[in-house]
């Protein structure tokens, strides 16, 4: 029963999270595009009054749910008898642990500026580290199992690149338009009104980096023995 309760826990999240965002979306003072507003202005106060908590929310469940999920694999792996600490499922616990942080502290709490940006980038850190290397190991035993060694490069590779590809693709985007289009505000609206493309915009990025991150969670949740045994040959 603790097992199937760890499986579900992510997929839970996962959908608790989308299904926030959805809900703060329908509830935008004004009409919103993923595409040109950003995850952050469905999230804060002071964009979104009527439907912020919605997203708090899902950020939270979500949170929570990867909490336990983490949580369980480690205490799978003492009992496997994993010496080290396996650093894939410490980072994803790290991001997971700051997601709730992000959703639920209140701004100024922790006596840092801009608490809420700092945590909602270690949670984006911890995720993505997480996640990366917790696909190779993955992928590293399937190998192992099948005795294919010679694809398991090419196989990590892609697959490992293919989480990072939202970001890089942000990253060049974002380098495009502060060096060629140097008079456009921040994302918005008006980016939309302008016709400027919406793969220029870190909106879009950002909404295809959380559904690549939420495809990804599903899938190593559902093989949680894989991530165990891994980590405790390879870590």
């Amino acid at each position: 029963m603790r097992a199937f309760a760890q499986q579900v826990a992510v997929p839970l999240g996962v959908l608790a999270f989308w299904g926030g965002m959805l809900m703060a979306a329908r509830s935008y003072p004004s009409e919103y595009d993923w595409r040109y507003i950003t995850i952050s202005s469905l999230v804060y106060p002071d964009r979104n009054p009527p439907g912020h908590l919605w997203a708090s929310g899902g950020v939270a469940l979500c949170g929570l749910a990867g909490v336990c999920w983490t949580a369980g694999l480690l205490r799978k792996g003492r009992q496997s008898g994993v010496a080290r600490w396996p650093l894939g499922i410490w980072a994803l616990g790290l991001g997971y642990g700051c997601m709730v942080g992000c959703a639920l502290l209140p701004e100024g709490v922790l006596g840092i500026p801009k608490s809420h940006e700092v945590l909602a980038l270690a949670a984006f850190v911890g995720l993505c580290i997480g996640l990366v290397h917790s696909t190779l190991k993955a992928v590293a035993r399937r190998a192992r199992l099948r005795a294919s060694p010679g694809s398991f490069r090419l196989r990590a590779g892609l697959l490992g690149g293919f989480v990072l590809s939202p970001i890089v693709l942000a990253a060049v985007a974002e380098i495009y338009v502060a060096t060629a289009l140097p008079q456009l505000p921040w994302v918005n609206l008006a980016w939309r009104a302008r016709g400027v493309p919406a793969y220029l915009s870190f909106s879009f990025w950002e909404w295809v980096t959380c559904a690549v991150f939420s495809v990804y969670m599903v899938v190593l949740s559902r093989s949680p023995r894989s991530l165990i045994v891994s980590q405790e040959v390879h870590s």
